[in-house]
């Protein structure tokens, strides 16, 4: 299972994304689930991780296709002992047993008909805890379904440029059977570059069902 944490990126403009400028990885002291690791090892999974280029950031995980994609990426995240918010559909977190769960691995109830506010405040959040010195990561599916949609959510950008924090660019590819979150840019807030980059990056992976995935793109 590869889970190293060694730094191997540099803090240079990247040549095959020259708005953005990649981000150098720093250990991370967090011990993960040897369980966790099994189960993914069972399952043919390999997690590719390397450290974090922060304390506070925010996370998009690209493609999702599958229910399956919430299991192999919880496991990831344990399989790392990597502490990480997300956004879930708010009537999730009104189920009994199930909302209590959700909470505890880090998820937030978002209102999915008004994600201004939430926007809003998740910037906020970042920023204090930058302040603060406090270890904040939030991780989310960009597309906000697993259902074909015709572009990217754009909460995960306003966060991230808001709270001026960076962004990785995670996967999680079926073809290779593969979860990897190695890349961290600086956006530029060119929103063109920032979109042709992340496509670059992100746009040949393979979901569980790939004609569900949507394109990478998103409004700003």
């Amino acid at each position: 299972m590869a889970c190293s944490t060694v730094a191997t990126s540099a803090t240079v403009p990247s040549s095959a994304d020259p708005a953005l400028q990649v981000l150098e990885l720093h250990p991370v002291p967090f011990r993960g689930s040897r369980l966790a690791r099994g189960l993914l090892r069972l399952g043919g999974w390999e997690v590719r991780f390397q450290g974090l280029p922060a304390d506070q950031g925010v996370i998009v995980v690209y493609p999702h296709t599958s229910n399956w994609d919430f299991v192999v990426g919880v496991l990831a995240k344990w399989s790392i002992g990597l502490p990480l918010n997300f956004w879930g559909k708010d009537s999730l977190f009104r189920i009994p047993l199930l909302a209590p769960w959700l909470r505890w691995l880090g998820g937030i109830p978002v209102d999915r008909q008004s994600p201004g506010g939430i926007v809003g405040q998740m910037a906020q959040d970042l920023r204090a805890a930058k302040e603060e010195g406090r270890f904040l990561w939030l991780a989310l599916a960009p597309e906000g379904t697993r259902r074909h949609q015709p572009q990217w959510r754009s909460g995960f950008y306003r966060v991230a440029l808001e709270a001026d924090v960076p962004l990785g660019l995670a996967y999680i590819d079926y073809r290779e059977r593969v979860v990897s979150a190695e890349h961290f840019v600086r956006l530029s807030g060119n929103a063109t570059d920032d979109k042709a980059a992340v496509r670059r990056y992100l746009g040949a992976r393979q979901g569980r069902h790939p004609a569900q995935a949507a394109p990478i793109d998103w409004n700003t």
